[in-house]
């Protein structure tokens, strides 16, 4: 066989089983029951020996005992699906006590959400910075024939597809913008849990399970550069602030200088604004509290 002629996945599709109501049936098979009692006691008189009363007797009790076989139950938010000698005959989704054919065999599978926190894995970012991520999933069954028939173990297929789908996830954008100019893992959670959730569905749509919920839980670089990846942020941070003071100040300046000329409350030459102007810049720029010095002569 060729490479290319690999046989495709032949795709289970959920489909309603044709059971029945389990107390309609226990009430028949308890009616079986008495019945060939009755007709065994009938057959034992002393005054007559019925043959065919026996047989009656016997088929009756065996019925009623075959029928005993095919009950089972299906709890709240769990589904049950129903097999012939391995071929699928559908998915019973009725709570209660149910009945079957009792040559049926039925696998049980819950269909209620589950809540999956992912252990902490080591990614590398957009921009090859190692760090570690771990995500919080929830999800559930929603086609029971392909989480049964088309994946070997659908739990360990969930968690694998989230460990990749983290991994992806992460290796596509950076950890942290100091700029905020693109979407990061740390700055844009919202975003990225989003994109997470679709990859998710894409994944898992094999074993016919949905994600209702996702996001990540932790976010972090990893241990060998998270000194040197903090100090960095850490002078980013200071960088970033001393720009917005010195604007900030620079604006002040020009408002006080226009407000003084415009108001004529002084005439400044060219050496009184260039002081003026570095004072300010000193008194609005500084990390300390500045002291006032008082000058009693003249400038010149």
């Amino acid at each position: 066989m060729a490479l290319g002629d690999t046989p495709a996945l032949n795709r289970s599709r959920e489909v309603p089983a044709a059971t029945q109501s389990g107390y309609m049936m226990l009430l028949v098979s308890l009616l079986l029951v008495v019945l060939a009692l009755f007709l065994f006691l009938a057959a034992l008189a002393p005054a007559r020996t019925d043959g065919w009363m026996m047989l009656g007797a016997i088929i009756s009790g065996l019925l009623g005992l075959l029928a005993l076989t095919g009950f089972y139950k299906i709890n709240p938010n769990e589904a049950a699906a129903i097999q012939l000698f391995g071929a699928y005959k559908g998915t019973d989704r009725n709570e209660g006590l149910r009945w079957v054919l009792p040559w049926l065999t039925c696998t049980k599978i819950a269909v209620r959400a589950n809540n999956v926190i992912s252990d902490k894995i080591k990614v590398n970012d957009a921009r090859g910075n190692p760090i570690e991520m771990a995500a919080q999933v929830v999800w559930r069954v929603t086609d029971t024939a392909q989480a049964l028939f088309d994946v070997d173990d659908y739990r360990e297929f969930v968690d694998a597809q989230i460990e990749a789908a983290v991994r992806s996830i992460g290796s596509r954008y950076p950890y942290d913008d100091i700029e905020h100019l693109e979407v990061t893992l740390r700055g844009n959670h919202e975003e990225v849990g989003a994109e997470l959730r679709v990859a998710l569905i894409e994944r898992l749509a094999l074993a016919g399970i949905t994600v209702d919920e996702c996001g990540l839980t932790h976010l972090a670089y990893a241990p060998e550069i998270a000194g040197a990846m903090l100090r960095r942020q850490q002078a980013e941070a200071v960088i970033a602030a001393r720009r917005k003071l010195v604007e900030g100040a620079v604006s002040m300046v020009e408002m006080a200088l226009d407000h003084l000329s415009k108001n004529n409350v002084v005439e400044l030459d060219d050496e009184r604004r260039a002081a003026m102007v570095s004072n300010l810049m000193v008194v609005l720029c500084g990390e300390r509290e500045t002291q006032p010095v008082v000058n009693a002569g003249s400038l010149y």
